[in-house]
C-alpha cells in the first residue's frame, strides 16, 4: 500500500475545537445549522453549506457548492486554518471512555482504489456520490477523510507507541465526549516505508467518500493534459487503523408488527427456528446470539450458522433476515420496508426498549459484526447487508485537510 505525507491545511490551535465538525453524513441540514449556530468556523458551513442558506434551498443546486467554496476560502483568509510549511503525516487518537483508537493520517493513490488494493464492503448511491464528487472538485479538497483499517504490522504500531508520549498538536473534547488528540509527523519517510509492507487496507466507513475522492481524480486527469500522475488531485485523504484498536457497535433491528400473527404464534415460530431462551440479557454474549424483546421481555435466540456458506450468509443479520424478518415477518427488502427501522448501537438497547413499549412491534438486539468479518467479505468482493455495521467514534472532520 503506497501512503504519503502532505502540505495541507491545519487549524491554529486555538480554534481547532470549534473548526473540527462532525462528518457531513451524521448529520441532515437542521442538525448542521443547529451545531454551527455561533461557530462561524465551523467547517459545517463548508461541508454542509446549504446551512448558510435560505431554508428550502435544493442542496444539490449551484449556489450550495458555491457557498462552499466561499467559506472555505474565507477560512484561509481569516486564519482559522492554516498551511503546514512541509509534507506532514499525523497520528490521530480518539479515546470513547475506556476505549482508545489510534490511525495513521495519510493520504493514498487512487490508483490503489481502483485496483482493489483499498477494499470496499458498501455499494454507494448515486446521488450522494455525485454530491461529495462535486463537492471536491469545487474546493479542490478532502475535507473529510476516509475511515480505513489493515491487519495489524508490528513496525507501524512500534512508531505509534513511541510518537504519542510527545506532546501533541491539538487535544480536545467534542461536546459528545469523544477526546481528540493529533501529533504531527514532519515527513513521516520512516512511517511510509513501514506502511509499505501492509498488502492491503479496507474501508471501515466512507465509501462514498473514497468514491467521490476517485471519480475527482478521474476527472482532473483528463482535464490536465500534461497528467503525469505525481498530481495531488491523485492522492485523497485517510486514517488508517489497525483492526486490533476498533469499535464496532450493532446495528439493531425493529419491526413495527407481528405481520398480523398473535405473540403466541410468533413465538412459536421463532422458537422452531432458533430456539427461544426466556429471561435473556439485552445485548447477546457472542456471534450467532441475537436477543429479542417483545412485549415487556428479552428472549435468547440462537442463529443456526451453516459454515459451508459464503461470509455474508454467515452474519448474524443475514441468518435473521433470511429465516426470520423475511418469512416470517414479511420483511422482503430492508432497504426499501416502511415497516423495519434501524437503531445504532451508540443508542444502547434501551432505545429499543423504549420505542417498543411506546410504538408495539418486535426488537432485535443483535451482536456486533467483527473487523476479521468485514474482512472476509470484502476479500470476496461481496457486499455487507444494510445497516450491518456502525463505527464509534466517528472521525472528526477539518482537523487536518488535503488540498490539491
Amino acid at each position: 500500500m503506497r501512503i504519503r505525507a502532505f502540505k495541507g491545511l491545519v487549524p491554529v490551535p486555538t480554534l481547532t475545537a470549534e473548526v473540527a465538525c462532525v462528518p457531513y453524513d451524521v448529520v441532515n441540514t437542521s442538525e448542521a445549522a443547529a451545531l454551527a449556530q455561533g461557530k462561524p468556523r465551523s467547517l459545517l458551513h463548508v461541508d454542509r453549506a446549504e446551512i448558510d442558506l435560505p431554508a428550502g434551498t435544493d442542496v444539490h443546486s449551484d449556489i450550495v457548492y458555491e457557498t462552499a467554496r466561499k467559506n472555505f476560502e474565507k477560512l484561509q483568509k481569516d486564519g482559522a486554518l492554516v498551511r503546514e510549511t512541509e509534507p506532514c503525516l499525523y497520528v490521530y487518537q480518539q479515546q470513547m471512555g475506556a476505549h482508545k483508537q489510534r490511525g495513521l493520517v495519510a493520504v493514498c493513490n487512487v490508483e490503489d482504489y481502483d485496483a482493489e488494493l483499498i477494499k470496499k464492503h458498501e455499494k454507494t448511491r448515486k446521488d450522494k456520490e455525485d454530491d461529495r464528487t462535486r463537492l471536491i472538485d469545487t474546493i479542490s479538497a478532502n475535507t473529510g477523510p476516509v475511515f480505513l483499517t489493515y491487519r495489524d504490522e508490528a513496525a507501524v504500531t512500534a512508531l505509534v507507541d513511541a510518537k504519542v508520549k510527545e506532546a501533541p498538536l491539538h487535544d480536545f473534547t467534542a461536546p459528545d465526549g469523544i477526546r481528540h488528540t493529533v501529533w504531527r509527523i514532519p515527513g513521516g519517510e520512516a512511517w511510509t516505508k513501514a506502511f509499505g509492507k501492509v498488502p492491503v487496507t479496507y474501508i471501515a466507513d466512507g465509501h462514498h467518500r473514497a468514491a467521490s475522492a476517485a471519480r475527482v481524480g478521474r476527472l482532473r486527469r483528463e482535464r490536465n493534459p500534461k497528467h503525469t500522475g505525481n498530481e495531488d488531485y491523485n492522492w485523497f485523504l485517510c486514517v488508517l487503523f489497525p483492526a486490533n484498536e476498533l469499535k464496532i457497535l450493532p446495528y439493531n433491528r425493529i419491526v413495527f408488527d407481528l405481520n398480523g400473527r398473535s405473540k403466541e404464534k410468533f413465538l412459536a415460530e421463532v422458537e422452531s427456528k432458533f430456539g427461544l431462551e426466556k429471561e435473556a440479557t439485552a445485548s447477546p454474549s457472542a456471534v450467532g446470539r441475537v436477543s429479542m424483546y417483545l412485549d415487556k421481555n428479552w428472549y435468547g435466540l440462537r442463529c443456526p450458522i451453516d459454515a459451508t456458506a459464503d461470509p455474508v450468509a454467515r452474519l448474524d443479520v443475514s441468518v435473521l433476515q433470511d429465516k426470520l424478518l423475511a418469512p416470517v415477518l414479511g420483511i422482503d427488502d430492508p432497504r426499501t420496508s416502511k415497516r423495519v427501522d434501524f437503531v445504532g448501537g451508540i443508542r444502547g438497547t434501551g432505545e429499543l426498549v423504549k420505542r417498543v413499549d411506546a410504538e408495539g412491534g418486535v426488537a432485535f438486539s443483535m451482536y456486533p459484526v467483527t473487523v476479521a468479518q468485514l474482512m472476509d467479505i470484502a476479500d470476496a468482493g461481496q457486499i455487507m447487508p444494510p445497516k450491518s455495521t456502525w463505527f464509534e467514534p466517528k472521525l472528526r472532520s477539518g482537523l487536518f485537510i488535503h488540498t490539491f
